[in-house]
This record gives structure tokens, C-alpha cells and sequence, in this order.
């Protein structure tokens, strides 16, 4: 199944990734029913998670939901810290996770839009580098693992920054491969997807982000807020949910 899962993200275009993978997931799915995971998103419970990402993790992917180690651990946030369920706001989602998309639909205190600029799935396309939304017009927005994709990650930012409204927040997620340097590299000379591989851990990234990257939120004007909540539950929570281990949840607020 590693093989498998691996293979596919390597060869298949993303876009039809998000189309059929989740059904043929739901199958997959029954054979690994038991009580040994829970997913917190969805509420299901196997025997364990699927493998997933191109080296492929342990214990990773709900079957029934599609939701990720980082997934899980944001759902856990929003429903342990924050209104996000009850308060009225208007949400844009860039690049839309699968396992949050259906559920974030169907709360009757959000206004949700999805955007992306290939996803079949999302509502409207978009480029990240020119939001076609007023200034001041967004409550919250979601960008998860977006930003090491982008050419000019800094007018994305600046454009996520005007869009939001005064006292608007959102989840700026990116991957992080440790050890980590100490400033983002980024080298637009490489292009090779081999070379992007070795130079960004992966090869349709085009920077590597370090421990920098909280400070490089606050120089496009954000309020940064790192939120540590893995270091408040439980082993047994951790275990139970197959949470990631390091995983800061980096909140920004205009």
C-alpha cells in the first residue's frame, strides 16, 4: 500500500487525485475498520491510518475522510480554541482539503468559498498572486501547504493580508523538513524537478521554508501567532488521533 499510495502521487496531476481518490478510498477503508485510531474529523475508527506522501508516513490518511496528521490536528483547534463553529464569518479556502471541504459547507455560520487555480472541486479559480476579492472583505481564510507552490510567496501574502478584514485571521500552513535551515531558501534557477526535489524536499516546491518563517508572516503585516496545542494533549490523545509530533499551527491576524 506505501508503494502504491507513493506511485500515485508522484504520477497522477493533482487534479484528478482530488476527484477519484476518495472513492476508491472508501473501499480501501473497510478492510481497515477497528478501534485503535480515531479520526476527529470525520469520527471513524480503524485499525489503523493509510500510508501516505511520496516518502511515504505510517499511519497517516483516514480512509473515510482523507484527512492528514496536520488535518486532524487543526480540526482539534478549531473546535478546542476557537468560535470557528459558531460565529458568523465569511471564509475563503485556497486550495481546499477534501476532508474539510463537505463539513465546512454545511456549517449555517459560515459563508464558504473555495478557490484554487486547478482544483475541479473548488467554487471559484483563482491565482493566489490576484485574489478577486475587495480589500477588508474576508473574516477568515485557509492557505495550508500553498505557499512553498507559489512563485512570489510574499504577494501572496500580501494579498491574503488585504482581503481579510481588520481583526480576520487564517491558517498559513507549510511543510517543514528537519532539520530545519535557519532562513527559507528559494533559488528560481532551479527548475529541474529532480533538482527542486533535492534543493526543496519536493520536486513542484520552489523554496524550503526555515525558522524563519514565523518572522517572514509578520513582515507582510500579520499579527503571528504560533499555537502550540500539541504540547497540551495527551500522549494517549496523540496516539489515539495519530497526530503529528512538531506540528505549530500558525495563525495570522490582521
Amino acid at each position: 500500500m506505501k508503494f502504491i499510495i507513493s506511485f500515485f502521487l508522484r504520477n497522477v496531476p493533482r487534479k484528478y487525485i482530488q476527484l477519484f481518490s476518495h472513492v476508491v478510498l472508501r473501499v480501501v477503508a473497510v478492510f481497515y475498520r477497528g478501534n485503535k485510531v480515531e479520526c476527529p474529523v470525520c469520527e471513524s475508527r480503524f485499525r489503523k491510518f493509510l500510508p501516505y506522501g511520496r516518502k511515504s508516513r505510517s499511519n497517516a490518511l483516514c480512509p473515510k475522510c482523507l484527512a492528514l496528521e496536520r488535518h486532524r490536528l487543526i480540526w482539534l483547534y478549531l473546535k478546542r480554541k476557537t468560535d470557528f463553529f459558531t460565529k458568523e464569518a465569511k471564509m475563503l479556502h485556497v486550495a481546499p482539503e477534501l476532508c474539510f471541504m463537505s463539513r465546512f459547507d454545511a456549517l449555517e455560520n459560515l459563508e464558504y468559498i473555495t478557490a484554487d487555480i486547478e482544483s475541479p472541486l473548488a467554487k471559484v479559480k483563482m491565482d493566489i498572486h490576484q485574489i478577486p476579492f475587495e480589500d477588508n472583505s474576508v473574516d477568515i481564510i485557509f492557505c495550508n501547504h500553498v505557499l512553498e507552490h507559489v512563485d512570489d510567496d510574499r504577494k501572496a501574502l500580501s494579498e491574503m493580508l488585504r482581503v481579510l478584514k481588520p481583526g480576520g485571521w487564517a491558517i498559513l500552513q507549510v511543510p517543514f523538513f528537519y532539520p530545519l535551515p535557519k532562513t527559507t531558501y528559494e533559488d528560481k534557477a532551479i527548475v529541474e524537478p529532480k533538482e527542486r526535489e533535492k534543493a526543496f524536499g519536493q520536486d513542484d516546491h520552489v523554496r524550503m521554508y526555515g525558522e524563519d518563517y514565523g518572522q517572514r508572516l509578520g513582515e507582510a503585516g500579520f499579527k503571528v501567532v504560533e499555537e502550540r496545542i500539541i504540547d497540551e494533549l495527551s500522549s494517549e490523545e496523540k496516539t489515539r488521533f495519530a497526530l503529528p509530533e512538531k506540528e505549530v499551527i500558525y495563525k495570522v491576524v490582521k
